[in-house]
């Protein structure tokens, strides 16, 4: 009788009360894994809380770190997490037939995956490497930006420098966002070993509140929807600028902020300076459910200014519920976002502002293109069909 494949997942990195896409990938992923197989995650205790408030189901045994001293010191909670990861390596002791599926890049998920994959050579690695980090000198900016924060973009692209070389030649597969990723991984891909994985949304929960809410969807509470961290990657910094020149022309217009990270003090400075504290509401995170659908369904299309980007699920679930997105013109963004968002130069605030003020003005145009980014979504966005399409690249 053959037996039972195991599913083994280290995601020991999840930091802070939001989710990242990384996240949301492994959990949605381990949600339907474990209808079919025995399915462990190792996390941190910040991930045993996201876990929970996801509602992973019940069959998953949750592992967790203990509660770190140094949880409110970013770099030593870091390194404390790496640390642990390099023990669990060491001392796991795994069944046979296992698969092991480092969440990140980052040394605290991959270390532990590389470790067992070197005392038991016959489990095979799934690395996910969703993003690779800017070239420094360049920071975070495929195109014009004022501020590339480029200290960042190098911290990033040292903390991937040692690991990439272990995923190359250790990893049995590597997920990655979109096409032009794979050639990060030349021996991999040529293997067929690199994958690409795309997001998805949770479309049987919007399909569930879009019937509930029936006849009050036609009602706009604001103008546009952002979604995502308050990252540099994001563009939050210059969405304020942004929103500000769309406010010049129509004083009442209104923007909901849904995230938090690192930029928050900027932007709520940046909010006051220019004076846009009725026109630009910040919500903080939220998560999957009806207060967070409600600002969707409330908005009249969502802004996706990302100067640096892999690919993205934010903006697609805001436009799974009919709204058009702006954003401006990256290269994943062709595959990700090939119809229902207008694009346009990197780093052109102002044709960014009048394609928000073209939207707003033209509600027949935007309706259309509404519907489209709504069917794009609804029709290939589906978890179900990405950890299936995984399953099967992967052989399980």
């Amino acid at each position: 009788m053959k037996k039972q494949n195991s599913l083994y997942l280290f995601a020991l990195g999840v930091t802070g009360k939001g989710i990242s896409g990384g996240d949301r990938i492994f959990i949605e992923f381990a949600r339907r894994w474990s209808k079919k197989y025995q399915l462990k995650i190792f996390t941190s205790s910040e991930g045993r809380r996201l876990c929970q408030l996801q509602k992973i189901p019940q069959s998953i045994v949750l592992s967790s770190l203990n509660n770190s001293p140094l949880e409110s010191y970013f770099i030593l909670n870091w390194l404390y997490k790496v640390i642990s990861g390099f023990v669990l390596g060491l001392t796991l002791n795994l069944p046979e037939n296992v698969y092991l599926y480092s969440a990140s890049e980052f040394w605290m998920d991959s270390i532990p995956a590389l470790v067992l994959k070197l005392r038991y050579t016959k489990a095979k690695w799934i690395a996910a490497w969703f993003q690779t980090a800017p070239n420094p000198l360049k920071g975070f900016s495929e195109g014009k930006r004022q501020a590339t924060y480029r200290l960042n973009s190098f911290l990033y692209w040292l903390v991937q420098l040692p690991v990439k070389p272990l995923i190359s030649n250790l990893a049995d597969f590597v997920l990655v966002n979109n096409e032009e990723e794979k050639v990060q991984f030349p021996s991999l891909n040529q293997k067929g070993k690199a994958i690409v994985v795309l997001g998805a949304v949770p479309l049987e929960d919007i399909q569930k509140f879009l019937k509930l809410r029936g006849k009050r969807l036609g009602v706009k509470t604001y103008e546009a929807v952002f979604q995502g961290r308050f990252h540099p990657q994001k563009g939050v910094v210059e969405l304020v600028e942004i929103w500000k020149r769309v406010v010049e022309k129509r004083p009442g217009a209104k923007l909901a902020m849904i995230g938090n990270g690192p930029l928050m003090t900027e932007v709520k400075s940046l909010i006051s300076k220019y004076g846009l504290g009725k026109n630009v509401k910040l919500l903080g995170y939220l998560f999957d459910g009806p207060e967070k659908f409600g600002v969707f369904a409330e908005s009249k299309l969502v802004v996706h200014p990302a100067y640096y980007d892999s690919g993205g699920m934010a903006a697609a679930e805001a436009m799974a519920f009919g709204i058009p997105a702006v954003g401006f013109n990256l290269k994943s963004f062709e595959s990700y976002y090939p119809h229902g968002m207008l694009k346009v130069k990197i780093g052109d605030k102002r044709a960014f502002a009048d394609k928000i003020l073209y939207l707003l003005e033209n509600y027949e145009f935007r309706e259309r293109l509404g519907r489209k980014a709504g069917e794009t979504i609804q029709n290939d966005w589906s978890w179900d069909k990405r950890a299936q399409y995984l399953l099967e690249k992967i052989g399980i």
